[in-house]
C-alpha cells in the first residue's frame, strides 16, 4: 500500500510550536495590562488555546508508528523527561545561580530575592508540557498493550474529563508522593499542564488513529469526521462554560469537564482546517518552513524557552507594553530559530540514527 506523509498534522505542529512563542514572549515580557487589557494580550492568549492540536496529533502518531510496545513507550517517556527537566534547569536553575534572574521573577513566586536552594528545587521541579508528554507516553503504552479497541481510549478521555475535576488538587502531605500527585492532578502553579485533563486530548487523538487504521478510508475521511465531532464538542463544552464558567473552565491550566470538551472540539476543527489548508494549497516554502518546524518540535520547545528566560536578565521580566512585546516576538522567533540551525542543525549528532520522540515521528496515513 502506497503511503504519504499526512501534510496538515506536520503543519498544525509546526504553526503551534511558533504560537508558543509569542505566548511566552508575552507572558515573560508584557506588563500585566498589556497581558490582560489589550487586543494583543487578547490575540496571543487566543492563539495559544491551540495547544491541544499538538496534543491530539500525538495521540494519532502514536496508533500510527510501528513499534507500539510498553518498553518503547517507557524509552520514549524518559527521553521526554530529561528534555523537560533539563529546560527547567537551563532556563530557571542556571541563571538563578549566575544571579542574572530578576528579583520582581523570584517575587512572583511569592518569595524574597536571591532564592533558595528550596526556590531553585521547586522551578527545576515545573510540570511543563514535556512533563505531561513524558508521563502520557507511559500510560499510552498500557492503554495500547491491553486493549486494540478504539473505544477503549475515548472512554478513559471521558472518565478523566468528568472525574478530573473532583480529584483535582488532591495530595497526601508526603514528600515526593504529593510531587508525583501533582504532576497528576495538580491545582497549583509549580504544574502548569497536569496529566489530568490533558492526557484527555491525546487519547481522544488516539481514538481518531485507531478509527483511521480500522476504516482505511483516507485522510479525508478522518478530517471530515474530526470536523463533525469537532463542532458537537464545542457545542456542548460552550454550553457547559456558558451555564457554569467558573467550575467548567477556571483557567486555561486547570480545566474543568466543559472547557476541555470545548477546546478538545475547537482544536479537533483546527485540525480539519490544517487539512484542507495542505490539500487545497500548493506546496509553498511557508508550507515548507512549518514542516521543518513540526520536525524538530522538541527542540524549538526547549530552545525558546531559554532564550526567552535568558532575555530577562537583560530586558527585566514583564515590563513592556504592547509595542515592545510586538518588536520582541520577531527576535524571540529568529534567535530561536537561527540557534537551532546554526547549532543543532549542523552538529554531527542530528546526522546519527536516533530514536525519535513521539511528537516527532512522522505520521503515515494512505492517500485519500
Amino acid at each position: 500500500m502506497k503511503t504519504d506523509r499526512i501534510l496538515a498534522m506536520d503543519f498544525a505542529r509546526g504553526v503551534s510550536v511558533l504560537m508558543v512563542v509569542m505566548v511566552h514572549t508575552l507572558w515573560i515580557y508584557g506588563d500585566l495590562h498589556t497581558q490582560t487589557e489589550t487586543w494583543l494580550g487578547e490575540v496571543i492568549h487566543f492563539i495559544g488555546k491551540g495547544t491541544p492540536m499538538f496534543l491530539i496529533a500525538m495521540g494519532i502518531s502514536f496508533t500510527m508508528s510501528r513499534n507500539q510496545s510498553v518498553m518503547l513507550s517507557m524509552k520514549r517517556a524518559v527521553y521526554i523527561l530529561a528534555m523537560g527537566y533539563l529546560m527547567n534547569f537551563l532556563k530557571f536553575v542556571l541563571p538563578t545561580l549566575l544571579g542574572v534572574m530578576p528579583d520582581n521573577f523570584i517575587a512572583a513566586y511569592g518569595w524574597t530575592a536571591p532564592a533558595s536552594m528550596d526556590n531553585m528545587i521547586y522551578m527545576l521541579g515545573t510540570g511543563d508540557i514535556l512533563q505531561l508528554a513524558g508521563i502520557s507516553l507511559l500510560f499510552m503504552g498500557i492503554v495500547n498493550r491491553f486493549s486494540k479497541n478504539k473505544y477503549v481510549p475515548l472512554i478513559i478521555a471521558l472518565v478523566i474529563v468528568v472525574l478530573t475535576k473532583e480529584v483535582n488538587g488532591f495530595r497526601m502531605d508526603v514528600i515526593g508522593v504529593d510531587y508525583v500527585l501533582d504532576l497528576l492532578w495538580g491545582s497549583e502553579w509549580n504544574v502548569y499542564f497536569a496529566v489530568f485533563p490533558w492526557f484527555s486530548f491525546i487519547l481522544i487523538g488516539m481514538f481518531f488513529g485507531m478509527w483511521y487504521k480500522q476504516k482505511r478510508n483516507g485522510t479525508q475521511y478522518m478530517f471530515k469526521r474530526m470536523c463533525l465531532v469537532g463542532m458537537g464538542l464545542m457545542l456542548l463544552g460552550g454550553g457547559l462554560c456558558f451555564y457554569d464558567y467558573d467550575y467548567h473552565f477556571n483557567d486555561y491550566f486547570h480545566l474543568g469537564p466543559g472547557g476541555t470538551l470545548y477546546l478538545a472540539g475547537f482544536n479537533l476543527a483546527l485540525l480539519w482546517f490544517a487539512n484542507m489548508l495542505t490539500s487545497k494549497c500548493k506546496n509553498n516554502k511557508v508550507f515548507e518552513f512549518f514542516y521543518y518546524c513540526s520536525k524538530r518540535v522538541t527542540k524549538i520547545y526547549v530552545i525558546q524557552w531559554v532564550i526567552i528566560c535568558w532575555g530577562m536578565g537583560l530586558l527585566g521580566y514583564q515590563q513592556f507594553g504592547v509595542t515592545t512585546v510586538l518588536s520582541l516576538i520577531p527576535v524571540s522567533l529568529i534567535l530561536t530559530l537561527g540557534t537551532q540551525r546554526l547549532i543543532f542543525d549542523k552538529s554531527p549528532y542530528s546526522k546519527r540514527k536516533r530514536t525519535k520522540s513521539i511528537e516527532e515521528k512522522p505520521l503515515h496515513f494512505k492517500k485519500a
